[in-house]
Parts: C-alpha cells; structure tokens; sequence
C-alpha cells in the first residue's frame, strides 16, 4: 500500500500531466482555428472573384501572391495590394497606380503567364481581356522569406504602361518551365 507522501507525489504527477494535455489540446485547437481563417479567407477571396487563368510555370508561391494580387486589384483594395510588397518605399503609391490603372480590368477575365522558374522569383505578365491591357509584375521572396511583389513604381505613366517585350496574347513566346524548355 502507498504511503500518504507517495499518494500526494502520484497526485501531483497526474495533475501536471492533465494541465499539460489540457495545454497541448488548446494549443492545437488555437493553431488549427488561426490556420482556418486564413484557409477561409482565401476560400472567401476565391469564392468571390473570378478564377485567374494560368499560363506557364508558377511556383505555388508566386501563384498565390499573383492571385491576392488580381482579387485586391479587383475589389479597389490599395492597401491590401500594397501590404503584399516585398519593400515598402514605393509601395502605396504604386498600389494606388495599380488599382487606378487595373482596377476595373481585374474584374474581368486576367490571365496571367508566368515566365521562367519561379524558385525565388518570377517574372509575369497579366493580360486583363475587358480591356486589353497588359502588365509585366514581379513576384519574389522577400527578405521574410515570404512571397510578396515588387510594387517600385510611383509614377503613374510607369505603372499603368505595356511592357515593351510582351506577347500580345498569353502564352503566345517565352512561357517556360524550370527547363527552359519553351512553354506548350
């Protein structure tokens, strides 16, 4: 039989071991809920905007920053777009061309091509078919190591202009894989 001193030793040990479950149930019931919003605040975007059209070879990465770009694009959303930037010194008022210039055109069918491998950064050109326009964008790690766009473009006439080396239609020259192999 225990002696008084080993029951309050056993009673203690159980006590510790429940509070620590009690404290690892919680803590995965706290990540999971903050890991389902964010999933259920991309399905909402999803849900809520026309889907992107992909040309190309994104990285999963570059897909997702490109796409929260088309949806802010679309809904006006300046500082959403410009919290996506991977440097903040031009990033306002380059958001602020961007949605002035594309905003509108977002809310139609984009596709966007993806050039070259997309491990660090990527190349894309947007093609907004309501309108015609066209966009060269940049997606890339940033120093977080997170993906974000390189939004350096304060003067207006620079964000809104048409790259001078697109296709005219997407996936039409240049469109590759981590090969470099031209796109199919």
């Amino acid at each position: 039989m225990a002696h008084e001193g080993e029951k309050l030793t056993m009673a203690h040990t159980a006590r510790r071991s429940g509070i620590a479950v009690a404290a690892a149930v919680l803590g995965g019931l706290l990540t999971a809920g903050c890991a389902s919003g964010e999933s259920h605040g991309y399905q909402t975007d999803y849900s809520n905007h026309r889907p992107l059209h992909v040309v190309g070879y994104p990285s999963t990465g570059s897909l997702e920053t490109v796409q929260k770009a088309v949806w802010r694009l679309a809904d006006g959303d300046t500082e959403g777009l410009a919290a996506l930037a991977v440097d903040d010194k031009d990033a306002e008022a380059t958001a602020r061309n961007w949605v002035t210039s594309f905003g509108a055109a977002a809310k139609g069918e984009v596709t966007a091509d993806f050039y070259d491998e997309g491990s660090v950064r990527q190349v894309v050109v947007l093609y907004f078919a309501k309108t015609g326009q066209i966009k060269e964008i940049e997606a890339r790690i940033g120093e977080d190591d997170a993906w974000g766009l390189t939004l350096a473009e304060p003067d207006p006439a620079e964000a809104s202009a048409k790259p001078r080396w697109a296709p005219a239609e997407p996936g039409a020259t240049g469109s590759r894989s981590s090969g470099g192999q031209p796109g199919r």
